[in-house]
């Protein structure tokens, strides 16, 4: 039988709500009840007493019949409230401590602050402290001192400042010593000359010892050693160079967020240089002069003039010209060309520096043969380089940057007649092939990428080379050059490591007879790539062509397979057997001082029979090896005031290496210290 609940529910509501209700028992949070205690309905509480405070009565005053002693009634307080007679302690007992002004509102619990002390500071309410605090120091790092405040009455009088780079030195505030160049200096284009004409003086200290083993010919007329009867000597060899450079730049205009109006650049290099090898007439041509050589060179590797023309927006893009010896790089790496030579340069920013452009012409400089110097004690060299390139940044994607670039190379030096190097040894014509005169034009078309896409980090560069010669190297007669280069090198970060690919392929000449050479060869390559010059073997040495010509396969500080006489003193070669590259490589960033890199090169001729044809040996491979290498760099400062490199790196023959010199594994080491001012 179901029964209905409704009915007893309201019967119950209805008996609660008919129960007394004590006022008494409705008190605020925290408060006591007053147990046993009537109070009459026409008496009236004191003012001063509150539910669970203790309240003594007046004199003559008779206590309720009902109250117990007031020493028997537990007395209950709300946080932070006092019986009467208790006395209020200060919130820091120190003695200068008063009692806290009771219009501060205060969180239920927290004790009173204390008062203002004799130097204006207040401790915090409730702090450890047992004395005033200390107030925080602004100055601390810096050690300047506080500025007192001054009276209210004070009198103030106008100075006159020359100009705002003066007034910290004037306040005595930034006095620092000329040797400092990390505080403000008058050397270094911290503070003006004078107006708004400013100098900076800087000094580069550049040392290198280099022990490697390269192959080396025997002696042609004359041997030292005993028993060196094959066409391939001893290779080893030790360098020790020694290079001072002063850059000088003397500068007008506020540069903080503006080109400078006028710079006048001048730069001088002096070098020392020693170095030791096993064979005679490796390093002169002359046998006499032994197997040791010491030389000296003092070179101006800058002297220019910079004008800003003019600035074409608010955000400071501008156009200004440069005339004189000065730095040029032609694309990201240094692929096509990088140097310091004579030339007229216009150049500026477009689209708040989105936009970039160079448009130059140079007339190149001879150099010293031993310290690769610029040499100004001999004539300009009858080659000219005619360069534009423009750069986007943030394209096709946001954080990389893309170039075109136009280059003519405008060769006459067949019309000079023979050049030979400070050794005595002949660098124009190269001694190779018909070793004839000759004369050419050749124009690069290229495009080149550096930047990221996302975490990808990409640099990429693809080049077209066309033009004439009037002499081939082999062929009797003019031929046309068409030759083409592609590199790309990318990696991923991992935190502190960088995972890299790189390849690269440099067209070879695969008819050595015909009218067309297709060897690819830039104007002057020093390229920073699969490692670099400084690490790589290859890269870093000229490995010659014995029994084939006086000419290098490589030349030092490049990677291409060109068979030049020299970078720096020869001509371009187009009849080269090509150059192929795919390597891996590591960087670890160990500590923000400390990066260590690992680099592992596959090398191949892109293709062999030229070689064939030079050596006159047949069935050449085209393998030529493994690049194992790894380098150090530490900036124990964190700067680059202090730059130590060590590097180490061998070649692992392939079997084209074998067939030309040999099993035996090439070697170099490097150890390399900058100091700069």
């Amino acid at each position: 039988m179901r029964t209905n609940s409704l009915p007893l529910l309201m019967v119950l509501i209805a008996a609660l709500a008919t129960l007394p209700v004590n006022a008494q028992d409705r008190r605020r949070p925290g408060a006591q009840a007053e147990r046993d205690t009537e109070v009459p309905a026409d008496a009236e509480r004191p003012p001063s007493a509150t539910p669970g405070s203790a309240v003594e009565p007046e004199a003559g005053a008779a206590s309720p019949s009902k109250a117990p002693p007031a020493a028997a009634v537990p007395v209950r307080r709300r946080p932070g409230e006092v019986s009467e007679g208790e006395a209020i302690k200060p919130a820091v007992p120190t003695p200068e401590a008063v009692p806290a002004d009771p219009s501060l509102r205060r969180r239920p619990g927290q004790p009173a602050a204390g008062a203002v002390t004799a130097d204006g500071e207040r401790p915090d309410p409730g702090s450890p402290l047992t004395g005033p605090r200390k107030p925080f120091n602004h100055n601390r790092r810096s050690g300047l001192q506080a500025v007192v405040k001054p009276a209210p009455d004070a009198e103030y009088r106008k100075t006159l400042v020359a100009d705002r780079w003066q007034l910290t030195r004037q306040l005595g505030l930034t006095d620092f010593p000329l040797y400092d160049p990390y505080n403000q200096n008058t050397l270094k284009a911290d503070r003006p000359l004078y107006d708004d004409w400013f100098f900076s003086l800087g000094a580069i200290s550049d040392t290198v010892v280099e022990p490697r083993r390269v192959p080396t010919p025997v002696g042609a007329q004359v041997e030292d050693r005993s028993g060196q009867l094959n066409v391939i000597g001893e290779g080893e060899q030790v360098v020790f160079a020694q290079s001072l450079i002063v850059p000088l730049i003397y500068l007008k205009g506020d540069t903080t967020f503006r080109p400078p109006d006028w710079e006048f650049h001048f730069t001088p290099a002096f070098q020392f240089n020693r170095v030791e090898v096993e064979q005679i007439r490796a390093l002169r041509i002359d046998p006499r002069k032994g197997t040791d050589r010491e030389d000296d060179h003092f070179a101006v590797q800058e002297l220019f003039v910079d004008y800003h023309i003019r600035n074409v927006s608010d955000r400071y893009d501008f156009d200004s010209i440069r005339a004189g010896i000065q730095p040029f790089t032609a694309d990201f790496r240094g692929f096509l060309f990088q140097d310091l030579q004579l030339g007229v340069r216009l150049f500026g920013t477009r689209d708040n520096n989105r936009w970039q452009y160079n448009l130059a012409w140079f007339r190149r400089v001879e150099k010293d043969t031993n310290s690769l110097l610029n040499d100004l004690g001999q004539p300009l060299r009858k080659d000219d380089i005619f360069v534009a390139n423009l750069y986007r940044q943030d394209f096709p994607v946001l954080g990389h940057t893309s170039q075109l670039v136009v280059l003519h190379n405008r060769n006459r030096e067949g019309d000079e007649g023979s050049h030979f190097n400070t050794n005595g040894f002949i660098e124009r014509p190269a001694s190779l092939g018909r070793e004839t005169f000759r004369n050419y034009d050749i124009t690069y078309v290229g495009f080149n990428g550096d930047g990221h896409f996302g975490r990808f980090n990409l640099t990429s560069s693809a080049y077209f080379a066309f033009g004439d010669q009037d002499q081939g190297v082999l062929f009797p007669g003019p031929v046309d050059v068409r030759a083409f280069f592609l590199a790309a090198e990318g990696g991923v970060d991992f935190d502190w490591r960088r995972v890299r690919v790189s390849l690269l392929y440099a067209s070879g000449d695969d008819d050595p007879f015909d009218d067309v050479e297709t060897g690819f060869d830039a104007v002057l390559e020093n390229p920073l790539f699969a490692g670099g010059s400084d690490t790589n073997y290859w890269t870093r040495q000229s490995v010659p062509l014995i029994g084939g010509g006086i000419v290098g396969i490589s030349g030092r500080n490049g990677q291409l397979n060109s068979l030049r006489s020299s970078l720096l003193e020869g001509q371009s070669n187009f009849a080269n057997p090509g150059t192929v590259l795919a390597g891996v490589g590591l960087d670890l960033d160990l500590m923000a001082q400390l990066r260590v890199s690992l680099n592992a090169n596959q090398l191949w001729f892109a293709d062999s029979e030229i070689v064939e044809v030079y050596r006159n040996q047949g069935g050449i491979d085209r393998d030529i090896g493994v690049d194992l290498s790894v380098a150090a760099i530490w900036r124990p400062f964190a700067t680059q005031n202090v730059v130590v490199r060590a590097s180490g790196a061998a070649l692992l023959p392939g079997k084209a290496y074998e067939q030309l010199y040999g099993d035996e594994t090439g070697y170099s080491f490097l150890l390399n210290l900058i100091l700069s001012y």
